[in-house]
């Protein structure tokens, strides 16, 4: 039977690295778990490969024939934006998987899988050097959106902090402050633990 693993944290706090990490150094093979987002795509991305970028409408059917495992919204500045988990990405009688989400995403996957199926890895970065990697990153976009950069960081602060996180189980907490393949070799132990 596969594993579902899930590193969560807040926006620029490496989730996007690790995983491309995880999936070159690591010998365990995972598929990936790819959301979908009602969100525009980003210039530099690729519908399936970073999301299923889809339309409310195309949400609003997967959640009436009861195919979405796990749902949030963002009211950013551009309006609302969903992100989600569709049922249909998953065959864990043949396959291990790793994905990215929050502590509200692990909290219905834990409900769906079950706690022996899931390992979520937190990955836990200083608030001074995730503001700067999320303004470094802003800066490399073709029409950087400050305002909303502001708007996702300070949502963070709040969904992230260490009371929302004390509520939840999480297999292990990642210092990502260091170097990739420090926070990678902290992985690569907790997987070999659990896997």
């Amino acid at each position: 039977m596969g594993k579902i693993v899930l590193l969560i944290g807040p926006s620029n706090s490496g989730k996007d690295t690790m995983f491309k990490l995880v999936k070159e150094k690591i010998s365990i093979p995972f598929e990936n778990i790819i959301l979908h987002t009602t969100r525009p795509k980003r210039s530099n991305e690729v519908d399936g490969r970073e999301y299923y970028f889809c339309t409310e409408r195309q949400m609003k059917k997967l959640l009436k024939n009861d195919e979405i495992i796990e749902r949030r919204s963002y009211n950013t500045v551009h309006g609302i934006w969903y992100y989600f988990t569709s049922s249909k990405n998953f065959d864990l009688e043949n396959n291990n998987y790793l994905g990215l989400n929050t502590l509200m995403g692990l909290d219905r996957y834990l409900k769906y899988f079950g706690e022996e199926n899931i390992i979520s890895l937190f990955l836990q970065v200083d608030d001074g050097v995730r503001l700067q990697r999320a303004l470094d990153r802003e800066k490399m976009l073709e029409v950087p959106d400050y305002k909303e950069m502001c708007r996702r960081y300070m949502a963070d602060c709040e969904d992230f902090s260490l009371e929302n996180l004390q509520k939840r189980k999480v297999s292990a907490i990642i210092d990502n402050n260091g170097t990739s393949l420090e926070s990678l070799e902290q992985i690569n132990k907790v997987l070999q633990k659990h896997l």
